[in-house]
């Protein structure tokens, strides 16, 4: 079976539509005729079909805009896009704040220390307060963790944790400029799925300098550990840094992953995040994703949407965080409508 999923990152356009095919098949046998859009407030998104909010389902940095690692396709950019709270004074307040402009909830992420881990541990009582006391939706982006602070995040509540799994140690020792492997990464899943929190694995695709490297070995890993979903995600050019002129991968190659993610783990919701390319190449990346039956994309592309109408999917548009489908496709759950 692993030799099958090896050759669908190599099919050619024939193959793969085959593949797409029997992976919407799959979607649609186990979820239903329906598709859900999701549109957090880290990022800006509106059109005739839906206004993101500014404050709904904020991204906190526990580090502000320091990494340790500063690996090449981020060198810490990507956390000057999020709301900085250093402390766990702060973060309580911080929270406080978007609670009090109709937060449901947040994603606390940050910078990783030397070992590659997010420096969550001294955040854990902010975290219970956070959720017991506000009533917020809690995402956590780790890292590479341990089990104890994993069993110390499922104390304090938390209702999902995100995790980038790499699958090359290559790719981890060069991209990430991290000493470290692929088994530090398989602990990490393992100490997650022993503690309880629902892991909503990433995939990255593209990148080992824009091509596929790792991504299958990162999926078997991953579906050892009954993920509560997965997200794809694609490697996107980040202007200064070192991989600012690598191209991203193609979109096929980002629907190959996906395909392969929805036909390795056949009733695991399956999303397409919000990190990959914009303009052209992210039309086309959608519109692929829709073929192949994923369950959920954030911030689709109008042309995306319309083809979902056009196939007669049921839509539903979320301001939540894409990783929280699995709770989407729960019966009886109601998507909080944007603020």
């Amino acid at each position: 079976m692993e030799d099958a999923y090896e050759r669908l990152l190599h099919a050619d356009n024939r193959e793969l539509r085959a593949a797409m095919t029997n992976a919407r098949e799959i979607s649609r046998r186990n979820f239903g005729e329906q598709i859900r859009f999701f549109a957090p407030s880290f990022a800006y998104y509106r059109n005739r079909y839906f206004n993101s909010s500014p404050t709904s389902f904020p991204t906190i940095s526990v580090t502000g805009s320091s990494c340790a690692l500063e690996c090449k396709h981020c060198g810490g950019k990507v956390l000057e896009t999020m709301v900085s709270a250093t402390t766990p004074e702060e973060l309580v307040a911080t929270c406080e704040e978007f609670k009090s402009k109709g937060s449901i909830g947040c994603l606390i992420s940050g910078g990783c220390l030397p070992d590659g881990s997010v420096p969550l541990d001294r955040f854990t009582e902010a975290i219970t307060e956070i959720k017991h006391r506000l009533g917020l939706a809690v995402l956590v982006h780790t890292g590479i963790i341990r089990r104890s602070t994993a069993e110390r995040l499922k104390k304090a509540g938390v209702d999902a944790a995100l995790i980038d799994i790499i699958g090359s140690d290559k790719t981890v020792q060069e991209i990430y400029q991290l000493d470290a492997s692929v088994d530090d990464y398989d602990s990490s899943l393992k100490a997650l799925h022993e503690s309880g929190i629902p892991i909503v694995p990433h995939v990255l695709v593209g990148l080992h300098y824009g091509k596929l490297d790792g991504e299958l070995q990162a999926l078997s890993m991953i579906s050892k550990y009954s993920p509560s979903a997965v997200i794809i995600i694609a490697f996107t050019p980040v202007p200064g840094t070192p991989m600012e002129k690598v191209p991203p991968p193609a979109p096929t190659e980002i629907v190959k992953v996906l395909t392969t993610a929805r036909l390795m783990l056949p009733k695991t919701p399956v999303a397409l995040g919000c990190m990959r390319p914009k303009g052209e190449h992210r039309i086309e990346t959608d519109l692929l994703a829709v073929k192949a039956g994923v369950n959920a994309i954030a911030f689709p592309s109008e042309e995306a949407i319309q083809l979902a109408e056009s196939m007669g999917l049921q839509i539903t548009f979320s301001p939540l965080c894409c990783s929280q489908i699995f709770l989407e496709l729960q019966p009886g759950f109601e998507s909080p409508s944007a603020v």
